[in-house]
Protein backbone atom coordinates (compact mmCIF):
# COMPACT_ATOMS: atom_id res chain seq x y z
CA UNK A 1 0.00 0.00 0.00
CA UNK A 2 1.44 3.42 -1.01
CA UNK A 3 0.61 6.78 0.38
CA UNK A 4 -0.41 9.35 -2.23
CA UNK A 5 0.21 12.90 -1.06
CA UNK A 6 0.30 16.29 -2.68
CA UNK A 7 -1.52 19.55 -3.14
CA UNK A 8 -5.17 19.53 -3.99
CA UNK A 9 -5.51 22.22 -6.69
CA UNK A 10 -9.14 22.92 -5.79
CA UNK A 11 -8.61 23.31 -2.09
CA UNK A 12 -4.97 24.45 -2.00
CA UNK A 13 -4.38 21.96 0.80
CA UNK A 14 -1.89 19.20 1.31
CA UNK A 15 -3.75 15.92 1.04
CA UNK A 16 -2.72 12.38 1.79
CA UNK A 17 -4.46 9.38 0.24
CA UNK A 18 -3.67 5.69 0.52
CA UNK A 19 -3.19 3.73 -2.68
CA UNK A 20 -3.43 -0.07 -2.84
CA UNK A 21 -1.78 -0.61 -6.26
CA UNK A 22 2.00 -1.40 -6.30
CA UNK A 23 2.35 -0.02 -9.85
CA UNK A 24 0.76 3.22 -8.80
CA UNK A 25 3.07 3.36 -5.79
CA UNK A 26 6.14 2.96 -8.02
CA UNK A 27 4.83 5.62 -10.36
CA UNK A 28 4.35 7.97 -7.46
CA UNK A 29 7.90 7.28 -6.23
CA UNK A 30 9.24 8.13 -9.68
CA UNK A 31 7.09 11.24 -9.77
CA UNK A 32 8.44 12.33 -6.37
CA UNK A 33 12.02 11.74 -7.59
CA UNK A 34 11.31 13.72 -10.75
CA UNK A 35 9.81 16.57 -8.72
CA UNK A 36 12.82 16.51 -6.42
CA UNK A 37 15.09 16.75 -9.46
CA UNK A 38 12.99 19.60 -10.81
CA UNK A 39 13.25 21.46 -7.51
CA UNK A 40 17.02 20.94 -7.50
CA UNK A 41 17.27 22.19 -11.07
CA UNK A 42 15.13 25.22 -10.19
CA UNK A 43 17.38 25.96 -7.19
CA UNK A 44 20.48 25.69 -9.38
CA UNK A 45 18.88 27.95 -11.95
CA UNK A 46 18.06 30.56 -9.32
CA UNK A 47 21.62 30.41 -8.02
CA UNK A 48 22.93 30.68 -11.57
CA UNK A 49 20.67 33.68 -12.18
CA UNK A 50 22.12 35.29 -9.06
CA UNK A 51 25.60 34.49 -10.30
CA UNK A 52 24.64 35.86 -13.72
CA UNK A 53 23.65 39.12 -12.04
CA UNK A 54 27.02 39.14 -10.29
CA UNK A 55 28.78 38.49 -13.59
CA UNK A 56 26.79 41.24 -15.28
CA UNK A 57 27.80 43.67 -12.50
CA UNK A 58 31.44 42.63 -12.83
CA UNK A 59 31.25 43.07 -16.60
CA UNK A 60 29.81 46.57 -16.16
CA UNK A 61 32.66 47.44 -13.78
CA UNK A 62 35.23 46.10 -16.24
CA UNK A 63 33.68 48.12 -19.06
CA UNK A 64 33.83 51.25 -16.90
CA UNK A 65 37.47 50.50 -16.06
CA UNK A 66 38.23 49.93 -19.74
CA UNK A 67 36.68 53.26 -20.69
CA UNK A 68 38.60 55.05 -17.93
CA UNK A 69 41.87 53.36 -18.91
CA UNK A 70 41.30 54.20 -22.58
CA UNK A 71 40.87 57.86 -21.62
CA UNK A 72 44.03 57.76 -19.51
CA UNK A 73 45.92 56.09 -22.37
CA UNK A 74 44.77 58.77 -24.82
CA UNK A 75 45.91 61.49 -22.40
CA UNK A 76 49.27 59.77 -21.88
CA UNK A 77 49.76 59.38 -25.63
CA UNK A 78 48.97 63.07 -26.17
CA UNK A 79 51.42 64.03 -23.41
CA UNK A 80 54.09 61.77 -24.91
CA UNK A 81 53.61 63.46 -28.28
CA UNK A 82 53.91 66.91 -26.69
CA UNK A 83 57.09 65.81 -24.90
CA UNK A 84 58.52 64.38 -28.13
CA UNK A 85 57.78 67.68 -29.89
CA UNK A 86 59.43 69.64 -27.07
CA UNK A 87 62.41 67.27 -27.24
CA UNK A 88 62.79 67.90 -30.98
CA UNK A 89 62.59 71.66 -30.39
CA UNK A 90 65.23 71.53 -27.62
CA UNK A 91 67.47 69.39 -29.81
CA UNK A 92 67.13 71.87 -32.64
CA UNK A 93 67.97 74.81 -30.37
CA UNK A 94 70.93 73.01 -28.80
CA UNK A 95 72.30 72.18 -32.23
CA UNK A 96 72.00 75.82 -33.28
CA UNK A 97 73.66 77.05 -30.08
CA UNK A 98 76.45 74.47 -30.37
CA UNK A 99 77.17 75.53 -33.94
CA UNK A 100 77.16 79.18 -32.95
CA UNK A 101 79.57 78.54 -30.07
CA UNK A 102 81.89 76.52 -32.29
CA UNK A 103 81.82 79.27 -34.90
CA UNK A 104 82.61 81.95 -32.32
CA UNK A 105 85.40 79.87 -30.83
CA UNK A 106 86.75 79.09 -34.28
CA UNK A 107 86.73 82.80 -35.22
CA UNK A 108 88.56 83.72 -31.98
CA UNK A 109 91.23 81.08 -32.56
CA UNK A 110 91.87 82.29 -36.09
CA UNK A 111 92.20 85.96 -34.99
CA UNK A 112 94.49 85.18 -32.04
CA UNK A 113 98.25 85.16 -32.52
CA UNK A 114 100.09 82.32 -30.89
CA UNK A 115 101.35 83.39 -27.44
CA UNK A 116 104.75 81.73 -27.95
CA UNK A 117 105.72 84.02 -30.87
CA UNK A 118 105.21 87.27 -28.99
CA UNK A 119 107.99 88.98 -27.05
CA UNK A 120 110.79 86.41 -27.40
CA UNK A 121 113.33 87.19 -30.12
CA UNK A 122 114.86 83.77 -29.86
CA UNK A 123 111.55 82.16 -30.85
CA UNK A 124 111.27 84.31 -33.96
CA UNK A 125 113.77 83.36 -36.72
CA UNK A 126 113.50 86.80 -38.32
CA UNK A 127 114.60 88.63 -35.20
CA UNK A 128 118.23 88.68 -36.23
CA UNK A 129 119.64 86.56 -33.45
CA UNK A 130 123.20 85.30 -33.67
CA UNK A 131 123.29 81.66 -34.04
Amino acid sequence: MALLSGLDPKQGLYVATQVNSPALGQSLARLRAALGGLESAADRRLKAAGSTDTLAAELALMQDDRARLAGELDAAMARAERLAQANREVDKRLTTVTRSIKKVLGDEKSTEKPASSEGHPSDNPDSGSLA
